[in-house]
């Protein structure tokens, strides 16, 4: 079967290359991500390290960096923006390429440590034919995803032969994942709770009342706007989930005759970043700056949640800061995480938004952390058991 596998991910990359050679030119989040992984552009050396962590993009990254701290590491992600999270605080970091390359690109660790769903057979294979033990961390299966892992129940329970111990966040994960052939399985927890969440930047508390719009996905921006009304002692900010959205959510401002001004456009060297902030609506087209205004928020709007068939986002960080947090109902991707957090406030019918923004009190409190303890052991014992690697 793996064999079988292995000459099946040539065929698929003989048949993508080309279309994927196209698209890294074609959009901006693949610019780096596609030619790196698909074509090792700058991507060639992997430095040898004793921890390997993989994680596919920026929250799983950021759930990852108290541990990488700890050991001398290496981390692969799939998306830019993980890529460049993970570049702020590990110096070895690199696109994971696509598996065919694996067998001959992977240098050995003593430990790989996989997040969440990151279930790459030929990763998981050659790692553990090079001596590493097997980790898998958070890891979680929705009812949705379970489905599809059931019908391919004989290639996931291959993939588990190899994972040497799994720590999952409940027990309905536990039941699954034994069910689909996974062995050695501890209840933790949903680490991402854990992760400390840090602004990098110190913004003035607004003389307005703040409110964010954040996270947003295609068709939510108009969904909120259209329920929502600002007043006059209140400030909006609205933050696309993509990048390559920015542009897109402007042209539905100047469509709809807002008052808004974009980030970039902002003197950012100015003494007072709220003077700057004049209009009524600010379109935070910025990766990394969403934080540093949920410091300084009264009311969150966690986008990925008011459409079906994204699931919603993670909403530890915004409910770090004493704010009102609103949600729409479909967060299925982010059960665990919303049960940890006491008062996120659900909107299930839309036209009720603006009442529940100007009328809800009780502030977001993370009420739930994990033991991390547990697995900085079981690293540690996959190291000192493989020091002659």
């Amino acid at each position: 079967m793996i064999i079988f596998y292995y000459l099946l991910t040539w065929i698929v990359y003989i048949l993508l290359a080309i279309p994927l050679f196209f698209l890294s030119f074609l959009k901006a989040k693949y610019k780096h991500s596609l030619k790196a992984r698909f074509f090792l552009y700058k991507n060639l050396v992997q430095n040898v390290r004793d921890v390997h962590f993989h994680a596919c993009s920026l929250g799983e990254v950021k759930s990852i960096k108290d541990l990488a701290f700890l050991f001398d590491s290496r981390i692969t992600t799939i998306t830019q923006t993980g890529y460049e999270e993970a570049k702020k605080f590990c110096k070895s970091v690199n696109y994971l390429v696509f598996e065919n390359f694996i067998p001959f690109w992977l240098k050995p660790c003593k430990v790989l440590v996989i997040f969440e769903a990151e279930y790459w057979l030929i990763l998981i294979l050659i790692s553990k034919l090079k001596g590493a033990k097997i980790i898998l961390i958070n890891a979680r299966i929705s009812d949705k995803s379970y489905k599809n892992y059931k019908r391919f129940s004989f290639f996931y329970k291959k993939i588990f032969s190899y994972i040497d111990e799994i720590f999952a966040q409940s027990k309905e994960d536990q039941k699954k994942l034994v069910d689909l052939g996974a062995k050695n399985i501890k209840i933790v927890g949903n680490i991402k709770i854990n992760s400390k969440i840090q602004i990098n930047k110190n913004y003035e508390k607004l003389d307005q009342r703040l409110i964010i719009f954040a996270n947003t996905h295609k068709g939510e921006e108009r969904l909120l706007l259209e329920n929502f009304m600002l007043r006059k002692n209140e400030k909006l900010i609205i933050a696309p989930r993509h990048p390559e959205r920015f542009e897109e959510v402007a042209n539905l401002l100047k469509a709809k005759k807002l008052d808004f001004v974009k980030f970039s456009s902002l003197n950012l060297s100015s003494p007072s970043f709220k003077n700057e902030f004049k209009s009524s609506i600010l379109l935070l087209d910025s990766i990394g700056e969403l934080v540093n205004f949920y410091a300084i928020s009264d009311v969150v709007v966690l986008g990925g949640s008011f459409i079906e068939g994204i699931g919603g986002h993670n909403p530890i960080e915004a409910a770090s800061f004493n704010n009102i947090l609103i949600s729409g109902i479909y967060f299925h991707n982010q059960k665990k995480l919303y049960e940890a957090v006491e008062n996120i406030y659900l909107c299930s019918d839309i036209s009720e938004l603006d009442d529940k923004i100007h009328k809800l009190q009780k502030k977001a409190k993370i009420n739930q952390k994990s033991n991390l303890n547990i697995i900085i052991e079981s690293i540690k014992e996959g190291i000192n058991a493989r020091k002659s690697l």
